[in-house]
């Protein structure tokens, strides 16, 4: 063996125990795969090892990556640790006892990979990973429509339907659009009508903002859609989440393709009424819209046909016509037949006001005529008097004096009514109501008295003896009141009122008494009566008994009772008394003359 193969032979050896030296010892570290922090937070990522066998001068070092080079954040050797300067971590770092790293304030770009190395001179060096994840919920998504006019159906490009922006989150969030509660499936390329266009920008901070912009070719059935997006996000342990923006419809335009022409107001037209007609078709914008009736052409404004205090003259077929230029084959057209319902003035015969004398025969005739089945009503007061037209009273009275009224309706038709009214007086001799009796609490005090009379002529009053009066006028009858003094030729003889006019006279004479007693003191004199003669009664049943008992020597004794209640009777006569005082009806039959004793 010459000199050049013993050394080479003696440098293998040297690395063969070398390396039996090293794989020899063994160094395992320990760390969390995964830690989660929201933004602002301070994270701690474990790290623990073994050694074996074990060494005393052990070095632990947290390391990071970037563009492709570790760069060492922070160590502990010989139980003091230490982080380094000029990393992106300066200042929010450090280790601790437990080898532990803790960040401060996390940012967004500090979600990296984080190595925990351990060297441990001859046992070897180790190593694991720990991702290191940044949450942020981004804001409120807001949903905007663009400036530009109205979508037009039918066009062979896609409209922009609206931009949803969403700003500061991490990581990056995703945008989803809706129509009509439904998500739209996310398309990029621009040939197909439907797409939408997304950009994010990272902003300085680390937080990401998102904005993706719809294009659509919307159809006619799209005209009421509502659109909304939603951003969805992740948050520490797995969890999705979302925010809604508002929603937005678009301003669709589409040809017309019918019309429809109604009354607003579908309750039956009377004359007087206001009648409101639209005319609208399903397009939109609505198109021109013009009015006849009956053929000639009347005005309207924006599709609304406005006939003011309608009346029957107005009647007839109504008729409205679109143009839409973009569908001129369409028939965009409607009509209304148009009723006015309607009841003439009432007729009533005769019309003049009536002046009948008591007893006489009255009759009205009351008629009309309507748009359809009506009815006639004489009425007098809120009572109904006849239901034909036909109003006859056989012999006037002064009641039957007053206003009557023949009443006109149309019962299919609400509020649809006609009145008329004629009065009635009846003349004849006065006539006094019954006097009410005049009542004073002593001779000489003031009393009021009225004489009320129907007649016609308005009668003259005349109070004997003579006093100042007050006259006053009351539905049918006039009635005077006079206030006069009770004297004692008053209370005796009373007060006479007399009333006349040319048809004659009636009188009558007004009495004047002193009150009685009220019914309370009444009552209480009759108990009072009621109890003297039951008293009376009762010594008069008790001197009966005591003369029996003296004549015919009742027995009376405890024995005789006994004998009494058994049934056994003395001379044929038997008397039972019954009382709530029993010691005084004892005392009272045991009382007999001292003979007999």
């Amino acid at each position: 063996m010459d000199g050049t193969t013993f050394g080479r032979t003696s440098l293998l050896c040297t690395l063969l125990l070398w390396a039996f030296q090293v794989c020899s010892g063994a160094v395992t570290v320990n760390v969390t795969p995964k830690v989660e922090v929201l933004k602002g937070e301070t994270a701690k990522l474990p790290c623990t090892y073994t050694v074996s066998p074990a060494a005393s001068n052990t070095v632990v070092e947290w390391y990071i990556e970037e563009h492709g080079t570790r760069k060492r954040v922070a160590f502990s050797q010989g139980g003091e640790g230490k982080s380094d300067d000029s990393t992106p971590l300066a200042g929010r770092v450090t280790i601790e006892k437990d080898f532990s790293l803790t960040i401060s304030s996390v940012q967004p770009s500090d979600q990296l990979d984080f190595y925990c190395q351990v060297t441990a001179g001859t046992a070897g060096v180790g190593e694991a990973t720990t991702m290191l994840k940044v949450f942020f919920a981004p804001e409120k998504p807001e949903l905007t429509k663009p400036s530009s006019q109205a979508i037009s159906v039918g066009e062979t490009t896609s409209s922009e339907i609206g931009t949803c922006v969403t700003m500061n989150g991490h990581p990056l969030p995703r945008i989803i659009w809706f129509k009509d509660d439904q998500p739209l499936a996310e398309v990029k390329d621009r040939k197909e009508k439907t797409y939408m266009i997304s950009s994010v920008v990272k902003e300085a901070s680390g937080l990401y903002t998102v904005r993706n912009t719809l294009h659509m070719q919307p159809k006619k059935a799209d005209k009421d859609s509502v659109f909304q997006c939603t951003v969805e996000y992740s948050m520490p342990g797995d969890q999705i989440k979302q925010k809604k923006s508002d929603t937005i419809t678009i301003n669709l335009n589409y040809p017309s393709e019918k019309a429809t022409f109604s009354r607003l107001n579908t309750e039956p037209i009377k004359e007087g009424d206001t009648v409101t007609m639209k005319c609208e078709t399903d397009g939109n914008p609505q198109p021109e819209i013009d009015f006849t009736k009956d053929g000639k052409v009347i005005a309207g404004q924006n599709g609304v046909l406005l006939l003011k205090s309608v009346k029957r003259t107005e009647a007839g077929v109504y008729k409205c016509t679109a143009t839409d230029f973009d569908n001129l084959e369409a028939d965009l057209s409607g009509t209304i037949n148009l009723t006015v319902n309607y009841i003439d003035p009432m007729s009533v015969s005769p019309a003049e006001p009536q002046v009948a004398t008591l007893g006489d025969k009255v009759e009205w005739q009351c008629k009309t005529k309507a748009s359809a089945l009506h009815t006639v009503q004489w009425k007098k007061g809120s009572e109904v008097l006849s239901q034909d037209g036909m109003l006859s009273i056989q012999a006037v009275s002064y009641d039957n004096a007053g206003e009557y009224m023949c009443v006109g309706a149309v019962p299919s038709v609400a509020g649809l009514t006609a009145q008329a009214s004629v009065n009635l007086t009846v003349k004849g001799k006065p006539m006094i109501e019954s006097p009410a009796v005049g009542t004073v609490g002593k001779e000489g005090d003031m009393v009021t008295l009225k004489c009320s009379a129907y007649g016609s002529p308005a009668p003259q009053f005349t109070w004997k003896p003579s006093v100042k009066e007050s006259v006053s006028v009351e539905g049918n009858k006039v009635v005077s009141t006079v206030i006069l003094q009770a004297t004692a030729e008053v209370m005796k003889d009373g007060v006479t009122c007399e009333v006349s006019n040319e048809h004659g006279t009636d009188s009558k004479t007004f009495m004047v008494s002193v009150k009685r007693a009220d019914k309370q003191q009444g009552g209480s004199s009759g108990v009072v009566i009621a109890v003297v003669v039951c008293v009376l009664l009762l010594l008069l049943l008790v001197a009966l008994i005591y003369f029996l008992n003296k004549k015919s020597k009742l027995p009376c004794s405890k024995k005789d009772k006994k004998d009494v209640a058994s049934g056994e009777v003395n001379n044929g006569i038997v008397v039972e008394m019954k009382t709530d005082k029993a010691n005084e009806e004892a005392g009272l039959l045991n009382k007999r003359p001292s003979t007999e004793q």
